[in-house]
């Protein structure tokens, strides 16, 4: 039994040596990107223990004074952190719905596209606006459609009411929603397009023998070839719908649309960096982290449902 065993042993720890000799050089590629990781994204976590202090950056985290949960309690009585949380959700979900349903009909629309030059023209341009920040585009929508911007003198000029679409609580959330579909929608429609290349073409040489004709092969050919991708894309958005777009609204909102357009992000912004209340921020930064782990499992799940996709 026993020389059963150590040759079982020495058998085993054989296959791992030629593994590490075929896959070593892999793993010592892999050292510098888990030490940054583990300096950059897995020490700085320690410092989520000011959400239970009382922080005082003068005592540091070792002698600042422990307050347990009253920091959340705190939060949850906050007048106005049930419509911080709403403006969250309202915002991020519309952000997702409209990116997706108009990444589709984009998608579907230019795969139909036949002249290759015309094709690639206007893919090119919808991609650009990707690859600008949101401190140069913000800039440039205050510029158009701020108070005093481009759009609001040419209404005076033809004796109309200015449009105060960034300073009304009306308009602002549907201005945040179109403005980040017009810079990442032709981003977006990337994965769909390449989705649409994976799809047999003897199904659309069947179908035209048939006698559908390109509507109805979009309908019945295309739509269901990428319905797995589409299934796969909204599952994975739904971890990412606490974050409603922290860049784009602190560069575009104000003070007068702070009931509409004020989000977790920003009220962490302003409660941490501005009014130098930290353990709050830590808080609500913690909050949203939990939730955040929470929908991200629940989206991975759902993926592996519905569209055999899963990582783990």
């Amino acid at each position: 039994m026993s020389i059963a065993r150590s040759s079982l042993k020495s058998s085993r720890w054989e296959a791992f040596r030629l593994y590490l000799a075929r896959s070593g050089a892999l793993y010592l590629m892999l050292i510098p990107a888990f030490i940054l990781l583990l300096i950059f994204h897995y020490y700085p976590m320690y410092g989520v223990i000011i959400a239970f202090q009382n922080y005082n950056p003068g005592l540091g985290f070792a002698k600042s004074p422990w307050v347990g949960f009253e920091n959340f309690r705190y939060l949850f009585l906050i007048p106005d952190f049930k419509q911080i949380f709403t403006n969250t959700l309202v915002i991020a979900v519309g952000k997702i719905v409209t990116l997706q349903l108009s990444a589709i009909a984009l998608a579907l629309a230019l795969n139909e596209v036949k002249n290759v030059l015309f094709k690639r023209t206007i893919q090119t341009v919808i991609y650009l606006p990707h690859f600008l920040s949101w401190v140069v585009l913000g800039g440039i929508l205050i510029d158009i459609l701020g108070t005093r911007g481009l759009l609001s003198q040419a209404f005076k000029f033809f004796g109309l009411e200015p449009v105060l679409l960034l300073g009304s609580n009306v308009t602002f959330v549907p201005t945040l929603i179109l403005t980040n579909l017009w810079k990442e929608v032709g981003w977006n429609t990337i994965v769909i397009l390449a989705a649409l290349t994976g799809i047999d073409p003897t199904l659309h040489e069947a179908a035209a023998i048939d006698g559908a004709n390109r509507w109805q092969r979009v309908l019945n050919v295309n739509i269901p070839g990428i319905a797995p991708t589409i299934i796969l894309i909204s599952c994975l958005s739904l971890g990412g719908i606490l974050n409603a777009g922290f860049e784009q609204i602190l560069n575009l909102y104000s003070p007068a649309v702070y009931q509409s357009g004020d989000i977790l992000d920003t009220y962490v912004y302003r409660a941490g960096l501005i009014s130098a209340r930290y353990s709050l921020a830590g808080a609500i930064g913690l909050f949203k982290s939990v939730l955040g782990f929470v929908l991200v499992v629940i989206a991975y799940r759902l993926a592996d449902k519905y569209s055999g996709y899963r990582i783990y």
